[in-house]
């Protein structure tokens, strides 16, 4: 066995729909980009472009998005020399392995997904006849998508929320289904990892930061926008001089997300001695504004370089394929579609 081989095997993949922004930052892009550095990981990082066609039928939007969040991770450090950094869309093997799980999937499991039973449930409640009405067979099928993405690779450890657990245990099943009918190891059966450490940054509005809600702070938006952003943060009435909870306030968590220990501890004490919330703002878009002024710049150059992203893509797709294409190779056999000679 190889040194290569005997690494844990580490996959995350990035929905191309939206902007980075800073909840993704610290929830998902700092800890990845911190195990894309690990010697003892082996990391497969993919844009999940096929995944957002679920979701958005905007073709500029996606690819946009696609340009955005791969210049996102690049600025931001990602080790591509030693994380597999590639499009899912480039590795055609994925696709293929898909159709393959599927027809060993139950429907009977696809219909216990929870984001399609929150599509029947809202049709339902919305009084529609037809509980599935405007649902893809992408919506339906994108369980089995991610299980292909997951065990194309036979990765050991899929760092998710809360929310994805289900679909890592659909994954173990299906890795299972297909171990047992075509009588094989073929594949790993992957684990999920929530990092209860992780945090889940509070937007504009106080409530979770999401593009859904529309109260995000992008990453690398310029410093003005920045410095108007974070004086939209929304905080109570209490008047300088009053002290303040740092528990519950959005403010304070972004800083401390961001902010050394002891930067903390000083920020905790202005709040209770009472500090304004203008200075508070003032405060957390200064910090803000220096961690992010140097991946801004790279961010800036990246973007407008696009053929320096697409050959690193490229690179990491050639990667992904000579990993992909042996395994698919086994599994055509497997199943009765390899070569006659």
């Amino acid at each position: 066995m190889s040194a290569a081989s005997e690494k844990t095997r580490v996959l995350t993949g990035i929905t191309t729909t939206g902007t980075p922004h800073l909840g993704n930052y610290v929830g998902a892009i700092k800890p990845a980009i911190a195990a894309s550095q690990d010697p003892s990981v082996q990391s497969y990082y993919f844009l999940a472009d096929l995944h957002a066609l679920i979701k958005c039928q905007d073709p500029r939007r996606v690819q946009e998005s696609r340009l955005e969040i791969a210049a996102t991770w690049l600025a931001l450090g990602l080790d591509t020399d030693n994380a597999i950094f590639y499009r899912q869309s480039d590795v055609p093997e994925i696709p293929e392995l898909t159709w393959m799980l599927s027809c060993v999937c139950a429907k009977g499991l696809m219909n216990r997904a929870h984001a399609y039973k929150a599509a029947v449930a809202e049709n339902e409640a919305a009084g529609n006849q037809d509980p599935d009405k405007g649902i893809t067979m992408g919506l339906f099928g994108y369980p089995v998508l991610m299980a292909a993405d997951i065990l194309m690779f036979n990765a050991n450890k899929v760092p998710v929320g809360r929310d994805q657990i289900q679909h890592i245990e659909m994954a173990r099943d299906i890795a299972g289904r297909f171990n047992h009918l075509y009588k094989g190891q073929y594949f790993t059966l992957p684990d999920a990892v929530v990092d209860e450490r992780v945090e889940v940054l509070g937007g504009l509005d106080g409530r979770k930061m999401s593009k859904s809600y529309n109260n995000t702070i992008p990453l690398f938006v310029s410093e003005k926008k920045l410095l108007k952003l974070v004086r939209k943060i929304k905080t109570n009435s209490l008047e300088p001089g009053e002290p303040k909870d740092p528990s519950s306030c959005t403010l304070f968590q972004i800083f401390s997300a961001f902010a050394t220990a002891d930067e903390t501890e000083a920020m905790r004490t202005e709040y209770a001695n009472g500090i304004g919330w203008g200075e508070a703002k003032n405060r957390v878009f200064e910090l803000l504004n220096e961690q992010l002024r140097e991946p801004r710049e790279r961010y800036q150059a990246l973007m407008e370089d696009p053929a320096h992203i697409e050959q690193v893509l490229i690179k990491g797709a050639e990667r992904a394929r000579a990993e992909a294409a042996p395994l698919m190779d086994r599994l055509r056999q497997a199943v009765g579609l390899g070569r006659f000679v």
